[in-house]
C-alpha cells in the first residue's frame, strides 16, 4: 500500500470515528432535559468540531503534498504568533522584532525545511534569532520592562514557530526502509496528541475526581490525564504499521507524545491564566484560537522529532 492510499484510509477511518462521536455528542444534547444548555456537552461538541475542521486541513494537505503541507503550517505558526502576542502588551521599540518575527525568521524557519537545511533550521530560533530580536529592540533605547518584553517576544517565537515546525520537519528524516511515507509521522503525531487532548477531557469528566492544578487548569484532573494517556497510547499501537517503529516502540513514542503534550497545554494554560485570558483566540467557532489546538502539540513536536531523527533516522 502506497503512503497515499495509507493516508486516505487513516482519514477515511477518522472522518467515520468523527461521525460517530458527532451523532453521540447531538444524542446526548438531545437529551438534556427541557432543552438547556449543558457546558460539558457544549464543550464536548465544539472540541469535536474543531477536530473536523483539523482533520480536513490535515487530510487535504496530505493529498496535495508536502508543499502544501509546510505552507500550512506556517500559515498556523503565523496564526499562533499572532494570537499569543495580541495578549502580551508591547511598546513602539518592540516593533522591529516583531515585523523580524513575522516576516523574516518565520518564513526563514519554514524555508529551511522546503531546503532540507537542518543544520540552520534547528538553530536559527534558538540561537540568532536570540541574539538579533533583543538587539533590534535595544536600538530603540526603551528599557522599560524590557528584560520582560524581550522574553515574551522570543518565547513566543519558540513555541509558535520553533517548536510548531518541527511538525512538518518530520518530512526532512531520512529513515531507512521508510523513504517517501514520512508524512504518516505526522498523522501519527497529530492523531495521537489531538486525541489524548480530547479523551483527557472526556475521562476527567465522567471519573475526575483529583483536580492536578485547578490554580491552572480546573478541568484537568489524576484520572482524566491516566484515562487519556492511556487510551492515546494504545491508539498509536494500533497505528504502528503506518510508522518506522515496533508495537513496543509506538507505545513508548505515543506515551512521550501525551505525556510531553499534556505538560505543554498545563504551561500555556498557565500563561493565559497570568495574561487574564480564558482562550487564545477566537478562530475556531466555540473553542477558542489557532495556539488552543496546538499547545501540546508544539511542546511534543519537538521532542517526537529529534527523537525519531537520533534513533530511526540515518
Amino acid at each position: 500500500m502506497t503512503t497515499r492510499e495509507q493516508s486516505l484510509t487513516i482519514f477515511v477511518s477518522i472522518l467515520a470515528a468523527l461521525s460517530i462521536a458527532s451523532m453521540i455528542a447531538l444524542v446526548l444534547r438531545l437529551r438534556v432535559p427541557g432543552g438547556r444548555t449543558n457546558p460539558t456537552i457544549d464543550n464536548l461538541i465544539a472540541r469535536i468540531k474543531a477536530w473536523w475542521v483539523m482533520i480536513l486541513l490535515m487530510g487535504a494537505a496530505l493529498m496535495a503534498g508536502r508543499r502544501v503541507m509546510i505552507t500550512l503550517f506556517a500559515l498556523l505558526s503565523m496564526a499562533a504568533l499572532r494570537e499569543l502576542m495580541s495578549v502580551i502588551p508591547t511598546r513602539k521599540a518592540d516593533y522591529g522584532a516583531l515585523f523580524l518575527s513575522f516576516f523574516v525568521v518565520l518564513p526563514m524557519q519554514y524555508g529551511l525545511i522546503w531546503t532540507n537545511w537542518y543544520g540552520l533550521f534547528a538553530t536559527l530560533v534558538p540561537v540568532y534569532a536570540f541574539f538579533v530580536l533583543p538587539v533590534s529592540a535595544a536600538a530603540f533605547a526603551d528599557t522599560h520592562n524590557f528584560l520582560a518584553r524581550a522574553s515574551e517576544t522570543q518565547w513566543g517565537l519558540m513555541v509558535c514557530v520553533f517548536c510548531i515546525s518541527h511538525v512538518p520537519a518530520l518530512l526532512m528524516l531520512d529513515i531507512p526502509a521508510y523513504a517517501g511515507r514520512t508524512a504518516l509521522l505526522i498523522v501519527f503525531l497529530l492523531v495521537v496528541a489531538e486525541s489524548s487532548d480530547v479523551l483527557q477531557y472526556i475521562f476527567g469528566n465522567l471519573f475526575g475526581r483529583h483536580k492536578i492544578a485547578p490554580a491552572i487548569s480546573p478541568t484537568k484532573t489524576v484520572e482524566g490525564f491516566i484515562g487519556g494517556v492511556a487510551v492515546a497510547s494504545m491508539l498509536g499501537v494500533a497505528l504502528w504499521r503506518i510508522t518506522p517503529f515496533d508495537p513496543w516502540q509506538a507505545a513508548g513514542m505515543a506515551l512521550l507524545i501525551t505525556t510531553t503534550g499534556f505538560l505543554g497545554g498545563l504551561v500555556m494554560s498557565a500563561i493565559k491564566r497570568d495574561r487574564g485570558v480564558k482562550d487564545w483566540g477566537h478562530s475556531i467557532g466555540g473553542h477558542g484560537g489557532i495556539l488552543d489546538r496546538l499547545d501540546s502539540v508544539a511542546f511534543s513536536a519537538p521532542v517526537f522529532f529529534h527523537l525519531t531523527r537520533y534513533f530511526f533516522a540515518s
